[in-house]
């Protein structure tokens, strides 16, 4: 009979990082000068980045080189886009009829401070630029991690076209992946203090205006959240896993979601889903191209921030939210834009102002600089649904590439190697 770890010695981490993130809350709202204690949480994020750059073009370029068809290459990027854009418009739908049953500003405000803002870029600017950068050193950055993602793909249908896994490349990504994910798992040891510190960090900062002016919104964003995730969740592990699925949803989930609610990052939460992934069965093909584009692409916790925002300055500014139009156009604007708020500690702010110039051009100096507040203030939780909804949404994958049982397959698997 194989020996069983005890539960303290495999959640020792997730307890020290559950606990840090409560002394560091307790820490910001005693102590105000407590802002001053985010570069505890800066240096992690920023070695995360360091290495998750490289991690993602080897894991994303490897895994369609690594496989041995193409069609099934084809097959998980089909799913997955189709995965999480079905699952943004739900999103999107939930929040505006929210909204509806409990606008986040009933009486319209009348006294406001302009803010600067740049110049707009055209739609078709933002398009180039959420896809493409200029040339390759622009590439070597976590903002450009959609065209980071999609030179990837090209690189790694390029070496399957090339002879796939026979070549030297090929390997050289699988190994060059399974040892950053060493270096990762190196670096999540200083986790605990790193959240200590962001944490104390955003209460200091925010804790006196999360009872202001937003709170009604926060009222509804924030229960929404952890309703999402507690409904919604298991259900889409139950479509793609089967019965068993919301069980071993549940029992992995906690890390990614922890990891992205401490960094606010889906792109810094990839390790930790990955980890999740592999550890609930699912093929390592799937796990290396669904997550990476995840974390840029499945953002459902950022499709009901941006109809939130649209909501809030509708009534910012007393215009009707309502129409079958408004409301397409909400779900489609929410869908689309989100894609450039990923990643990005903070909020994103491409994002907004993609809403901002769409639904409010003559309010924009206005309706930007709050749209961003509300952005920086439902980040964490947003990030917790975008990040570890990356791993339930390879439940998904899973079932249509793998066929109905692969959970089931998966779970007799292993326990025959445990035997």
């Amino acid at each position: 009979m194989p020996k069983r770890e005890s539960v303290f010695q495999n959640y020792a981490l997730l307890i020290a990082m559950l606990g840090a993130i409560a002394a560091g809350c307790a820490v910001g709202w005693a102590w105000p000068g407590a802002a001053a204690l985010e570069p505890l949480g800066t240096v992690f994020i920023n070695l995360l980045f360091c290495i998750v750059v490289p991690l993602v073009f080897c894991s994303v370029a490897g895994a369609i080189a690594n496989m041995k068809s193409r069609a099934r290459a084809g097959k998980i990027m089909g799913v997955t886009i189709a995965t999480f854009v079905v699952t943004g418009a739900i999103a999107s739908v939930i929040t505006i009829a929210l909204m509806k049953l409990y606008p986040p500003v009933p009486v319209p405000w009348t006294e406001l401070k302009a803010a600067e803002v740049g110049d707009q870029a055209s739609l078709a600017t933002l398009v180039v630029n959420f896809f493409t950068v200029p040339d390759f050193s622009a590439l070597l950055s976590r903002r450009a991690m959609l065209p980071l993602i999609v030179f990837s793909i090209l690189f790694g249908f390029g070496v399957s076209m090339a002879g796939g896994p026979a070549t030297l490349t090929a390997r050289a990504l699988a190994d060059m992946t399974e040892c950053m994910l060493k270096v990762i798992k190196l670096l999540t040891y200083y986790a605990p203090i790193a959240f200590f510190g962001f944490f104390a960090s955003l209460v200091a900062t925010y804790g006196p205006q999360l009872i202001g002016d937003y709170s009604r919104a926060l009222v509804v964003y924030y229960p929404l959240c952890f309703v999402y995730i507690l409904t919604a969740f298991p259900l889409m592990a139950w479509f793609g896993g089967g019965a068993a699925g919301p069980r071993v949803m549940f029992r992995h989930i906690l890390k990614p979601a922890v990891t992205s609610l401490g960094t606010c990052s889906s792109i810094a939460t990839i390790p930790a889903n990955m980890e999740a992934a592999d550890d609930s069965g699912i093929s390592r093909d799937i796990t290396e191209m669904v997550l990476p584009l995840g974390a840029t692409m499945h953002m459902d916790g950022s499709c009901f921030s941006c109809t939130l925002k649209i909501a809030f300055l509708f009534g910012v500014f007393g215009m009707e939210f309502s129409g079958v139009d408004t409301f397409l156009r909400v779900i489609l604007v929410s869908v689309v834009s989100s894609v450039a708020m990923s990643g990005i500690p903070g909020g994103g702010y491409i994002g907004e102002f993609v809403l901002c110039s769409l639904f409010f051009p003559d309010h924009l100096p206005l309706a930007y600089p709050i749209a961003i507040t509300i952005g920086n203030l439902v980040d964490p939780p947003a990030t917790m649904i975008n990040a570890s909804g990356d791993y339930v949404a390879s439940f998904i994958v899973s079932r249509f590439v793998d066929g109905r049982d692969w959970l089931k397959n998966a779970l007799a698997r292993k326990a025959s190697e445990g035997a």
